[in-house]
């Protein structure tokens, strides 16, 4: 056996899909075997497994036992000349294995080998090759001097910036996200450390490779795309406690006692100033457009006020209470914000129509309270109209002018602004079209650039037009079919429009979810773990409360309501039959496929989009999307948009 390769899954199910689907393409001149360790996935990862690739030699852990035991795991089966460690959140292109295994082949000095790697926007990931992080290092990288350095091996020995990404170098330490290593050689130093939970693993086997006597490559001419290199919070908590408790475990094991100690020191204050760094920016991060608000909206009413006083109250021998300007306009303000908060107003990426939303709700309720207060508290309706005019203007104008200064902040994305081109041909770029117009009602546009000349509806060019296209038609979302595509060609296009602000995606062929940059697209575009699948008890029970909720709402309403259902004797028994837990409001459109979880449905997940029609085939991927993220939402979105078959007759 020639290769063996590892992967260690814990709930990312459809990025590990998308990676087999790669590897298996890229084994098919390498003998090799394929180990995946499960470390206790709650994300049908196992099922996954079981029924798309039955070649995988599995290893079902029933906790998560960490990065470093569960390779060891596999390690200790494998059979191969070679070892390859690979993150289930990669995709590696067709040829890697060979180059990599030739490279390998005619280095005997080569313990192991990492390779290029970049992001799910094309961009290069530094972490692609490392030093090892003594003090100076990880000194220099903790307080950015790195980073203003990057070409000076002084500074730049962290990510040795100062080496050529497009070159073959020798390194010190390797990416765990790819790193091929010689059999031999693990036999030689040992496993990896099982005391490293996550992080730090990598660094302290590469450092046991360089003092075997062995050398550590990059070799970049072969890439991968890593998407955790992009998506992990590194400035979370619990990134920075991790990650440098596994720095303490690697200097007490490497370095002198007395340095240590001295680096342990160092490396508690780096904890603390990095958590309370990382505490402090996220609240800054969360207050910092509300403030912006306060100010302009508080400045605006300060000057109408002041206008209102001088102009019109003086003429009448009256005049504002100084109160007013710094009490009685703020709460104005703070009703206003608080609004917009309880409407969704502040969510990332923020929606207009949720800003507007929260701006009239707190006209309304200052008007409410403005109309039952005494006579002696009414200071002026007109000033407090105008205020709201002002608010509604001022924090338009303000996510206009956030949207034009930073596309890439995320700050504002108006809403329907996705337009999508889905780069395949034939039958599978027409399934992954279909998919996202299922999945997103409100995409504004959507065509294919085909990779054969068509000149039917939807194509809308040829691929190699592609740059073009997407000025055209204003794209900023690029959607690559791997049905048709190599891993190869996609890494190209994705690098070469790195610059572009466009959000990459992949459609893994035979899949019903599209993997992007940092996320997994589903109804809500957010990739989440599916703990609110309708086979588990407490999501049954939060939809039995909705179809209760939902049937009582409808029978009070009776009087009014039935006139907008078609089928009004079979609407007054569905309302019963829901009650009596015969029916549900929304189900599967086949719910036998689920066991017996289901009950039989009014309406399908399809009917949200009563203006299309859905293959066989589609409304299966509508079934499984509903029962594997409910959300009572999703009902009452459905039942809004087929109010009129709510009586109809099913089985």
């Amino acid at each position: 056996m020639k290769l063996s390769i590892v992967i260690v899954n814990y709930n990312v199910c459809y990025f590990l899909e998308q990676a087999l689907h790669a590897v298996f393409k890229a084994l098919q001149h390498v003998e090799g075997e394929v180990f995946v360790v499960d470390n206790c996935s709650v994300d049908n990862s196992l099922a996954m497994l079981s029924e798309k690739f039955p070649q995988v030699k599995v290893i079902a852990n029933q906790e998560n036992v960490g990065f470093s035991r569960a390779n060891n795991q596999a390690i200790r089966m494998a059979t191969g000349e070679y070892v390859l460690l690979l993150n289930p959140d990669t995709v590696v292109e067709e040829d890697t294995f060979e180059k990599c295994l030739r490279f390998m082949d005619e280095h005997p000095d080569a313990g192991g080998l990492g390779v290029k790697m970049v992001n799910g926007k094309g961009e290069f990931l530094p972490e692609s090759k490392r030093g090892i992080p003594y003090p100076s290092v990880a000194f220099f990288k903790l307080f950015g001097l790195s980073k203003i350095f990057p070409h000076s091996k002084k500074f730049g020995a962290y990510h040795l910036s100062y080496l050529d990404e497009n070159e073959i170098h020798e390194v010190e330490v390797l990416s765990g996200a790819f790193m091929m290593l010689r059999k031999s050689v693990l036999d030689q130093i040992g496993l990896l450390d099982e005391d490293y939970f996550m992080y730090g693993e990598d660094i302290d086997l590469s450092y046991r490779i360089l003092k075997g006597g062995y050398k550590n490559y990059y070799f970049p001419e072969t890439r991968i795309i890593h998407y955790k290199g992009e998506s992990t919070k590194k400035g979370s908590l619990n990134y920075v406690h991790v990650f440098y408790k596994a720095m303490q475990i690697f200097a007490q094991k490497h370095f002198s006692q007395k340095n240590a100690r001295l680096y342990n020191l160092f490396i508690t204050f780096a904890i603390w100033f990095r958590a309370s760094f990382a505490v402090l920016k996220r609240i800054v991060d969360r207050i910092w457009l509300p403030l912006l608000d306060f100010i302009v909206i508080y400045a605006g009413m300060y000057v109408l006020a002041r206008y209102w006083d001088l102009n019109v109250l003086e003429a009448r021998n009256s005049t504002f209470p100084i109160h007013y300007y710094y009490i009685v306009i703020p709460c104005y303000i703070l009703v206003w914000l608080l609004s917009v908060l309880c409407c969704k107003g502040y969510r990332r990426p923020v929606q207009l129509t949720n800003l507007n939303k929260g701006i009239l709700t707190g006209t309304v309720v200052i008007l409410l309270v403005y109309a039952l207060l005494p006579e002696t508290l009414r200071f002026s309706r007109a000033v407090t109209l105008l205020g709201a005019m002002w608010t509604a203007v001022s924090l338009n104008l303000i996510r206009y002018l956030l949207r034009k200064w930073s596309a890439k902040s995320g700050v504002v994305t108006p809403q329907g602004s996705r337009r999508v081109l889905v780069v395949g041909s034939g039958a599978e770029a027409r399934r992954v079209l279909n998919l996202v117009r299922m999945m997103d009602d409100k995409c504004s546009f959507a065509g294919i650039a085909s990779l054969q000349e068509e000149n039917a509806t939807p194509v809308v060019g040829h691929v190699s037009h592609l740059s073009e296209l997407i000025s055209l038609y204003r794209i900023n979302e690029v959607i690559f079919c791997a049905k048709d595509l190599s891993s190869e060609q996609i890494i190209d296009w994705m690098s070469r429009h790195q610059d572009a602000q466009i959000e990459f995606r992949i459609a893994p062929e035979d899949s019903h979810f599209v993997i992007g940059s940092n996320s997994i697209f589903t109804p809500d575009s957010l990739y989440t773990i599916p703990v609110r699948s309708l086979a588990q008890k407490h999501v049954r029970r939060r939809k039995r409360v909705f179809n209760i909720a939902a049937s009582t709402l409808l029978l009070l309403l009776l009087w009014a309501d039935i006139w907008f259902v078609k089928e009004k004797r079979g609407f007054v028994r569905n309302i019963l039959a829901v009650f009596a837990d015969r029916k549900s409001w929304v189900s599967c459109r086949h719910p036998q496929r689920f066991g017996e979880f289901l009950r039989p449905g009014v309406l399908y997940p399809t009917d949200a989009f009563p203006q299309q029609d859905f293959s066989d085939e589609m409304e299966g991927v509508a079934d499984e999307l509903y029962f594997r993220d409910y959300q009572p939402k999703v009902d009452l979105a459905v039942m809004w948009n087929s109010f009129a078959r709510l009586g109809r007759e099913t089985d």
